[in-house]
């Protein structure tokens, strides 16, 4: 245990010496690169082996219940699911605080596509992670004085991909037990595969295969009341990003639209999120009873919201007609996703949504030409690219997943 200790320590150090030169080379300033650095010391410093938190007496029932939990999901996400473990979910943090990163997302004020935050080895992602709230509130604060939509969301967990050992964090601990395995299936499937300044592609992947995750893990050991369950609360997500898809669909109209003026667009904004408000309302009436979205959408919504919240979902059909393509068989899958992976990404993301595109991957895609990132280029590798800094995940309710 020693050894492994000072293993991740020695990764640690280089892990952290290496953002701080990237930070220092990137121009983004010591004061960010040191949150970060900071962030990633106190959580080392929380973690403690499962195994001792189990054998501690003053460890809670509640509590112990759900680390013997997480370990039946660890060995079930390599055993079954062929992810890649790297160490993670072996200890276990008590950061005495609800989430564990804040994250900032921005939006033009009539457009709907994300701002992205470049760093050397990370690329570029569509969000900003802070471990202090009031700091990422304090930068949301300048990004809304330069004119953007803005939005902050606490995060329970984040991963760094196989560069540190990432633990159970008490942050995600207490949802319920389904969204501790989503949660930990989607933070592995990154570690499996992840494609540099991709976001929507990464995260809607890495949902698709934790949704197929615990699906086949409440097969194996869920009852059939978790089953049942489960299945309403995934009934439910689905109608609610339906409703956020028809109001993008609607504010992209708008905002293409060179016909109005300013005002114009703005009170055509206003009025569709009032429309995806009502929308919501008339779901929670036929549903009745607890639902997991009311904090959710009793907040500002604005573009950086649902921004925010469809970078999850966008591809989420797409993978799952790919998974349903290769019979359900996980290991073809994500030869496959890594395929495309390997392409530039408006090619990608447009034969991804293309029902054709899929069964016809091979004969369509192989045929390009003078397109960097195919099979066989040495650019744009899944699997061995991954970014050197923390990503923060899971944005939305996550009693959902």
């Amino acid at each position: 245990m020693f050894r492994e200790r000072v293993g991740q320590g020695r990764h640690c150090i280089g892990f952290l010496l290496a953002t701080l030169a990237a930070g220092l080379l990137s121009g983004c300033g010591l004061p960010y690169y040191g949150q970060a650095i900071g962030g990633e010391f106190g959580i080392m410093g929380a973690e403690r082996p499962i195994g001792r938190v189990l054998a501690d007496p003053a460890t809670a029932p509640a509590v112990k219940e759900r680390l013997r939990y997480v370990l039946r999901v660890r060995s079930f996400a390599r055993t079954r699911l062929g992810l890649a473990l790297h160490g993670d979910y072996r200890d276990y943090a008590d950061l005495h605080r609800p989430y564990v990163v804040w994250n900032v997302f921005a939006a033009p004020r009539f457009g709907l596509t994300l701002k992205r935050w470049c760093f050397p080895f990370a690329g570029c992602v569509a969000y900003r992670g802070y471990f202090s709230k009031s700091a990422a509130e304090r930068y949301a604060r300048g990004l809304e004085r330069k004119g953007y939509d803005v939005f902050v969301g606490g995060v329970p967990a984040f991963a760094t991909l196989g560069y540190l050992r990432d633990p159970v964090l008490s942050t995600f601990l207490g949802y319920p037990r389904t969204t501790i395995a989503h949660i930990i299936f989607h933070e592995l499937a990154h570690d499996l595969i992840y494609v540099p300044n991709a976001t929507t592609f990464d995260e809607s992947f890495a949902d698709a295969v934790a949704a197929v995750g615990v699906r086949r893990f409440l097969k194996y050991e869920g009852t059939p009341a978790e089953r049942a369950a489960y299945r309403r609360r995934r009934a439910r997500h689905k109608a609610v990003v339906a409703l956020m898809a028809a109001c993008r669909a609607r504010l992209a109209r708008v905002y293409a639209d060179p016909s109005l003026t300013p005002a114009q667009r703005l009170g055509a904004k206003r009025a569709a999120y009032r429309a995806l408000r009502r929308g919501f309302r008339a779901l929670t009436r036929r549903w009745r009873g607890s639902h997991g979205y009311g904090a959710f959408f009793r907040g500002r919504f604005n573009n950086a919201t649902l921004g925010a919240y469809m970078s999850y979902e966008d591809l989420v059909p797409a993978f799952r007609r790919l998974l349903a393509l290769e019979n359900g068989d996980l290991p073809a899958f994500f030869r496959a996703v890594r395929w495309y992976g390997r392409i530039p990404a408006p090619l990608r993301d447009r034969e991804l949504k293309s029902r054709r595109g899929l069964v016809e991957r091979p004969r369509t895609l192989g045929r390009a030409r003078g397109c960097c990132g195919l099979p066989g280029s040495r650019q744009g590798l899944v699997g061995l690219e991954r970014p050197r800094h923390p990503r923060g995940v899971e944005n939305r309710p996550h009693n959902q997943a």
